[in-house]
This record gives C-alpha cells, structure tokens and sequence, in this order.
C-alpha cells in the first residue's frame, strides 16, 4: 500500500479544518461589539429670520420662535453704518455694517427674551425678540441636512 495518498489527504484536512477556524473567529469577531448603539434624534432643523435696520427702528420677522440654530438676514436701509447686536440669554453681534448693505449673522440661540438694536451710538429703536422651547426634530424629514 502506497502511504503518498495518505499524507496528501492528511494535509488538506489540516489546510480546511485551519480555514473553517480562521473564519469561525473572524466572523465571531466580527459580531462583538455594543448590541445597544444611540439614536439620537436630530437638531432641529436650522431657521431663516429676516432683520431690517433703517433710521427709524429695528424690525425683526418673525420675532418668536423655538431656540436651535438661527440665521439673521439683516438689511442696512439706515444712511449710516450699524452693528447688528443681540443682548439676552446669549449675546451676539454682527460686524459693521456699510448703509444699503446686507449682512448675515448665525447663531444657535437659547430659549429666553432678547433685545435686538443696531449697535451702540444708533437712534434706531430696539426690537424685542421671543425665543421660546426648542424647536422639533427633524428626525424622518426629508431632504434635510
């Protein structure tokens, strides 16, 4: 009997027994990990406000809405420059702004009452602004960033 069939056969079941455990570890490997993993929903999804500044007074529109992300769209319609300031919760400010020029200011905003002038020096009257809870997700909308 010829014993050249016997180690042949005894090293390829070597070679596929070591095979069928390399990929047993690497697909038990491959299933560790954390079974629970968060869902957070989304911020809400960010707001455009318009502001218009002129010599006469600061109009904010809409002037009340849910706290997140905001991005003021200011208008300078005043014959001098003006600063685009917010006092409240939190502050914020844009910087000069030249006359008939726009400017744009992005900021996530607490809930809380806010007064929106046009900077030191400026006679234009203040505009009062109401932030209110957070605003909803935008969790399962589409199209959304």
């Amino acid at each position: 009997m010829s014993t050249k069939g016997a180690g042949s056969a005894s090293r390829s079941s070597h070679a596929t027994a070591l095979a069928a455990l390399v990929l047993l570890a690497g697909t038990s490997v491959a299933g560790c990990g954390s079974k629970d993993f968060p869902n957070d929903p989304r911020p809400s999804a960010p707001i455009d406000v318009t502001a218009k500044i002129d010599s006469k007074q600061v109009q904010v529109s809409p002037d009340r809405f849910g706290s997140g992300l905001v991005t003021f769209t200011i208008a300078n319609l005043s014959d001098s420059p003006v600063r685009f300031t917010l006092s409240g919760p939190k502050d914020a400010a844009t910087q000069e702004i030249q006359p008939g020029t726009p400017s744009s200011l992005k900021v996530n905003l607490p809930q809380g009452s806010y007064e929106v002038t046009a900077g030191q020096g400026a006679h234009a009257r203040p505009a009062s602004l109401d932030v209110g809870p957070e605003r909803a997700s935008s969790q399962n909308k589409l199209l959304q960033p």
